[in-house]
This record gives C-alpha cells, structure tokens and sequence, in this order.
C-alpha cells in the first residue's frame, strides 16, 4: 500500500468522522429550545435571563422576595421591549445564545452552570458570568457582553432605576 492511498484513507475517515459529528450537532441544535418566541423571551428563556438579570444587577435590585420578583418581571417586560427594536441578524444571535443556554450541555459548558437555571443561586450565577466575563475563550467572552448588554440596557431605561443611578429623571420645563 502506498503512502499517497493511506493518506487518502485518513482523510476520507476524517471526512466521515467530521460529517457524523456535524450531523449529531446539527440535530442537537435542531432539539434545542427556541430562545426567542415571535421576537419574545421564551418561557425557558425569561427563567435563564432572571437569573442572569439578579446575578448581573446584584445590589441594585431590591431584596424583599415580593419586590425583587415585581422588578424582574418589569426588567423581562423592558428586555421584551428591547429586543423588539434589535434588527433581525441580532435577534437571531440572541436566538442561539439563549438556545444555547437554555440547554443542559451550554448551560454547563458556554456559563458554568452545573445544575438547573431554576435551582441556580445567585452567587452561582455570578460566579459563572465572572467566569465567562474573564475567560479565555472569546466565545464565553462575547457570550457574556452579549447578555451584559441585554440585561442593562432594558434595566437602566426603566425610572425605577435611575434612583440608583443618582438620576433624577428628565427636567421639567
């Protein structure tokens, strides 16, 4: 056998290999959840950006249970809001991003996550997106800015917000 037909082999064996691994990822990704519903947080989504939301917006949100729950509702009214003016390539990202996180496998390996979204604490939550923030990997890095942006640019649009901020709001003329 020449050294010309083994190398032939190998690469047909790694093109095979390569289209089955494309072929699995490509119907794990068609399994996944949608991030965004007609423009909209999914359910699964608005659970993943709360979490994300109290861990990235920690000490600025309230810390009664009533209160907090009251803000984070009006935080995924407001991202509702935002992402209704984000052109289509962008809402499309952010489709995949939250997919992506919304997944067992993202969730653990894109944030650090290792249990569910739902039984996250916040100092975990924060733990990974400071884990993400400072990562080495870009990916992790831009998953991060992408979120940052999205959670506080619909938080600090709202009033209630800009106490914190020092704002007194608009002046009156």
């Amino acid at each position: 056998m020449s050294n010309t037909q083994l190398k032939r082999r190998s690469f047909l064996k790694l093109g095979i290999a390569a289209s089955v691994v494309l072929a699995v990822g490509g119907g794990a990704l068609a399994l996944m959840k949608p991030g965004l519903v007609n423009g909209r947080l999914s359910p699964s989504a608005r659970i993943v950006m709360t979490k994300i939301g109290q861990a990235m917006l920690l000490g600025t949100l309230p810390t009664d249970p009533s209160a907090l729950q009251a803000a984070s509702d009006a935080l995924l009214q407001r991202t509702d809001a935002f992402l209704a003016g984000l052109p289509v390539h962008v809402t499309a990202e952010l489709d995949q991003l939250l997919g992506l996180l919304i997944s067992a496998p993202g969730r653990r390996f894109l944030a650090g996550v290792s249990g569910s979204w739902e039984e996250a604490t916040t100092a975990e939550v924060g733990a990974a997106l400071q884990s993400m923030r400072n990562s080495g990997t870009e990916l992790r890095v831009q998953a991060y800015q992408g979120l940052h942006d999205i959670v506080c640019a619909p938080y600090f649009s709202g009033e209630e917000s800009w106490a914190v901020l020092g704002y007194p709001g608009p002046r009156t003329v």
